[in-house]
């Protein structure tokens, strides 16, 4: 026979005491309420005793706070992501909040169902990496007064609080770094997104390129391509088939990482002749031969910066008041694949 769990109810009917006694002693409000201290601490031995565990669901449905955040990005595996989630789980956790983490793969509908699926079970807050179509679910959010800050990308005409980089200045900064070494054939592979951090990448790139008067080349992949990795063919023909192309960038990691095995398939002469460099770090570049020149994002103070919007929210009775977009900056790691090559 299953075994009954224990309850406030059961608790009361075993102490001989009223249902409320035991609720305002087990919920932190014994004195507040005037129970003595030899009561108080009858409970909460009693409960100690048989293992009693509070229902979440029946206790957040009580007070309407549920203390659990939700952290919905891209892809949890991917080590920008994870690395921030867990820095924002250290910050969470040492407020008394735990976090839900999952994976919307940039996908509108799965996105839709987890956020409406998590707000039924009352959630206190999100931090959302979104997708593409899903302004109005945010808004939505931001309508009930549900804490919403975006992360990583955002919608250009919604009011809601952000954490950024400057995806446009970090890349002009890596493009620029590549001219400075001489290269002139500079090819910039990114994929078929419009959101903001995608395009911020590509109008930096485009801008360091019209003020230096070289030509643009944009390779412009699926992305169901670049996420699958089928990409290959594609990067290998405007990589390697194309006369002087001297250096590249690829707009995120993923597509760095199936460049370089491209490269080291079909022209590994051309590793170290080609200036390479890319946007998220990665451990894999640093230990590559030649490492990898990359942007680096500040995952600590990115993290930090969430939290110090959101756990205010938290407390506020209006969530939309006045929201902030936090901007920060991205680093260039210089490394050995952007250096001018000897002629």
């Amino acid at each position: 026979m299953k075994k009954k769990p224990v309850s406030i109810k059961s608790i009361a009917e075993h102490l001989k005491i009223s249902v409320t006694t035991v609720s305002f002693v087990l919920n932190g409000k014994g004195k507040e309420k005037h129970i003595s201290d030899l009561l108080i601490q009858k409970v909460l031995n009693y409960a100690k005793e048989v293992n009693y565990t509070p229902n979440q669901i029946a206790q957040s449905l009580r007070t309407g706070k549920s203390n659990i955040l939700v952290f919905m990005v891209e892809d949890i595996s991917n080590s920008f992501f994870s690395k921030l989630a867990r820095v924002i789980e250290d910050i969470a956790y040492s407020k008394g909040y735990k976090v839900i983490f999952c994976s919307n793969e940039n996908n509108d509908e799965k996105s839709i169902e987890l956020i409406r699926l998590f707000k039924y079970r009352q959630v206190d807050g999100f931090i959302i990496v979104p997708s593409p179509g899903i302004k109005s679910v945010i808004q939505e959010l931001l309508d009930e007064n549900i804490p919403v800050v975006l992360l990583d990308r955002y919608f250009s005409d919604l009011d809601c609080n952000s954490v950024v980089v400057d995806n446009e200045q970090a890349t002009y900064n890596a493009i620029q770094h590549l001219i400075d070494n001489n290269f002139k054939s500079i090819g910039f592979i990114t994929t078929d997104s419009t959101q903001t951090q995608m395009t911020d990448r590509l109008g930096g790139y485009e801008r360091a390129i019209t003020e230096a008067d070289l030509v643009s080349n944009v390779l412009v992949i699926p992305y169901v391509e670049s996420s699958a990795g089928t990409s290959r063919d594609s990067i290998k023909k405007f990589i390697i088939e194309v006369e002087n192309r001297d250096a590249v960038f690829f707009a995120t990691n993923y597509l760095a990482q199936t460049g370089l095995k491209v490269l080291k398939k079909n022209a590994p002469h051309l590793i170290n002749k080609l200036g390479i460099f890319t946007f998220d770090d990665n451990e894999f570049f640093k230990i590559h031969t030649p490492t990898i020149s990359a942007v680096s994002q500040p995952m600590v103070e990115i993290s930090t910066e969430v939290m110090k919007i959101l756990l205010p929210l938290l407390q506020r009775k209006e969530v939309h008041e006045s929201p902030k977009r936090v901007v920060l900056q991205g680093k260039l790691k210089i490394r050995e694949s952007s250096l001018a090559t000897p002629n």
